[in-house]
């Protein structure tokens, strides 16, 4: 998924429990902040290492469920690792879902591709479709949310 969906799914989460928007959405952007920079410094070769883990899941799982909002951070994590293994799989990439294993297991041939080159790639597979449908059911229910409240509650007919 492209890095924009994750904010989106965040922030959507933040929504749907009630607290200001922030604490998944921050979660749902971590992986990518801490991976893309190690791979494009040369510390990693590919996209998806220690931020997309298991590793970091365990880890995080361990340390911010003990904060106020630690759960949040870690549903907006856990969101965005799962929305990459699922728009892999649909794009037919299967050796790939291997990064959740990293370090113990990686893809024999990752993509590897910056996130630039990335979105090029990315446009007209399976995956980019479905978020785009994706995109527009959360921003039809959000104007049909906001258009609905600003709607009257009484209905006038004329005698």
């Amino acid at each position: 998924m492209i890095f924009v969906t994750h904010l989106l799914i965040g922030a959507v989460i933040d929504r749907i429990k009630g607290v200001p928007i922030g604490w998944a959405l921050i979660g749902s952007a971590l992986p990518d902040l801490i991976d893309k920079p190690l791979a494009m410094a040369g510390v990693f070769d590919v996209y998806h290492s220690i931020g997309h883990s298991f590793v970091s899941v365990i880890c995080l799982g361990g340390i911010v469920v003990l904060t106020k909002y630690g759960k949040l951070i870690f549903l907006g994590w856990s969101s965005h690792i799962a929305l990459d293994l699922f728009q892999i799989a649909i794009n037919g990439r299967f050796t790939d879902l291997l990064f959740i294993f990293w370090p113990w297991l990686q893809s024999p041939s990752p993509l590897a591709l910056p996130p630039g080159a990335f979105v090029f790639y990315y446009l007209g597979s399976p995956g980019f479709f479905v978020e785009i449908v994706l995109w527009v059911g959360i921003v039809t229910k959000w104007a049909q949310t906001r258009l609905l409240w600003r709607l009257p509650t009484q209905s006038f007919v004329l005698q």
